[in-house]
């Protein structure tokens, strides 16, 4: 009896990931640990001065974590509900957050007790940020409201009421003390000034604004809301640079890192897209387990931290340099020792052993060489299989049809199997590699299956999923054979359009050549 042969997998080649430096930088961070917290992650704020410690906002406590830490060294829970935007100030020694009564909340980073309390919101308070000269304190509520405070006196300074909705977002300029910015679900972003009793600028982003942010430099805006992050020329009026659309949910958050060429936004949809600020192109991104709502990046680039709607907080940190190459290593054996023997041609008097090779079969193989075409299938059309590597699937189908057992491993399957089935053709069966072999598989199973059409709402949607992905796929090779038709019309024109240029040419050749004669 001969040996059974494995089921040959036909590979298809694949594009190459591009490996840029960008790349290689960002994926040199380590496994993520994560945190469980109280509540959905609002804020996340690294402390300016070392050891950079960050402070975590979530539910009724503001937690800080140090940067290896994975449990809070300090926690501030004096709030009655919610807390919102826990922000250090710049020199890391007080800490002001938000709440869901109105009141803003300034800490002591090394205290527990409020320093001061600042009342004047009538509703909740999800912006809170230190102005640069360390001295005063900006705020936006759900009341419309964007309020300047005074920290010695714990009064405030002036009130702006310009947006038409919730305040939930904001930054000051590191460049002037008196420069502010808020972003708001009216779709704007306004400029402040503290000499002024009105705001300087107004931008329509044109979705509620989530986040903005400032560049260094004081002339750069970024503003985030909706599927779009833009980029603003605060020097020229708020005139808009460019506007990014790489994000298929809202953007809740953006960071810059330490050097200000990477800007960093995350969203809903659980993706971090890292953008350069030179080309504004995404050039890496990180992909996590639910939608993001926070997002900090330590001062020196050393953490990355995300904190998700689900509470869990996912902190990445940096892996360290390698060794310098003057290190002292462990001595290798010479290259000779791998290659010893294997250029040997045994004598006539040698005695060779040949090592027997053990054959692994995968599970469809071993079913297939018993003969249980229906349980080969099955082994084929689990999840990981159907999504990760379906030229798997196809090739045991293939291989089955090839059997002539393939219309009996399709017969006799519940809805839930049928289902299954119609799934994965309807979705692979428009890709040419796959499109010989599925055909027939569609074929078959509308043959089979046809006399149950409308006992089952699931199978009568599977097939008219079929249909539709087959009709689009027509259209679409009708078109194709269209622009074809075209191509060739055009093609056909520039030849015979050369051809004749040719001949022209030829012609008058030899009638230069009949006058020359008869001149001689």
């Amino acid at each position: 009896m001969a040996a059974y042969k494995p089921v040959v997998v036909q590979a298809c080649p694949k594009l190459g990931e591009r490996i840029t430096q960008d790349t290689l930088y960002w994926r040199g961070y380590k496994t993520p640990v994560q945190i469980k917290e109280f509540g959905a992650v609002n804020k996340i704020d690294f402390s300016p001065v070392p050891p950079y410690n960050y402070a975590v906002t979530a539910s009724s406590r503001i937690h800080i974590y140090g940067r290896y830490s994975q449990e809070p060294i300090k926690t501030f829970s004096r709030f009655r509900d919610a807390a919102y935007c826990a922000t250090y100030r710049d020199d890391g020694r007080l800490l002001a957050a938000g709440s869901e009564d109105g009141s803003i909340c300034l800490f002591d980073v090394s205290g527990k007790a409020p320093l001061r309390q600042f009342e004047g919101h009538s509703k909740p308070v999800h912006l809170v940020g230190f102005l640069s000269d360390k001295y005063r304190i900006f705020s936006g509520g759900d009341d419309y409201s964007s309020n300047l405070w005074d920290i010695a006196s714990a009064t405030e300074i002036i009130s702006y009421s310009e947006h038409t909705d919730y305040v939930r977002c904001g930054c000051a300029s590191k460049v002037n003390a008196d420069v502010f910015i808020t972003g708001s679900y009216d779709h704007t972003v306004k400029l402040f000034d503290a000499r002024t009793k009105s705001s300087v600028m107004t931008i329509e982003h044109g979705h509620p604004v989530e986040s903005v942010l400032l560049f260094p430099s004081g002339g750069l805006l970024v503003s985030a809301g909706g599927r779009y992050v833009k980029v603003w020329d605060a020097l020229k009026g708020g005139q808009l640079l460019v506007s990014l659309k790489n994000h298929h949910k809202t953007v809740t958050c953006l960071c810059l890192n330490s050097s200000g060429q990477r800007l960093l936004s995350g969203s809903l949809d659980r993706h971090v897209k890292i953008y350069s600020t030179t080309s504004y192109k995404v050039v890496h991104s990180f992909n996590y387990a639910t939608s993001i709502l926070s997002l900090a990046l330590s001062p020196e680039d050393e953490t990355i931290v995300v904190g998700m709607t689900n509470g869990v907080l996912n902190v990445k940190h940096r892996k360290p340099e390698e060794k310098s190459e003057n290190s002292q290593k462990k001595r290798q054996p010479a290259y000779r020792t791998y290659v010893k023997g294997k250029t040997y041609m045994p004598k006539q008097e040698d005695f060779c052993v040949s090592k027997p090779v053990k054959r692994v079969l995968r599970k469809y193989d071993k079913l297939l060489r018993s003969f249980q075409s229906s349980k080969a299938l099955d082994a084929v059309l689990e999840p990981p299989i159907m999504l990760h590597t379906p030229e798997v699937t196809v090739a045991v189908m293939q291989e089955l049809h090839r059997r002539g057992t393939l219309r009996s491993a399709l017969a006799g399957r519940d809805e839930k199997q049928v289902d299954l089935l119609l799934t994965f053709v309807a979705r692979r069966v428009i890709e040419p590699r796959f499109t010989p072999v599925l055909v027939t598989v569609a074929d078959m199973i509308t043959d089979i299956y046809q006399p149950v059409v409308g006992q089952s709402a699931i199978v009568d949607k599977q097939f008219l999923k079929l249909q539709q992905a087959i009709g689009k796929e027509i259209d679409y090779q009708e078109e194709l054979l269209e622009v074809l038709g075209m191509m060739d019309t055009l093609f056909a024109t520039f030849t015979k359009k050369k051809d004749t240029c040719l001949e022209d040419n030829k012609s008058n050749g030899v009638t230069e050549i009949i006058e020359t004669n008869r001149n001689y």
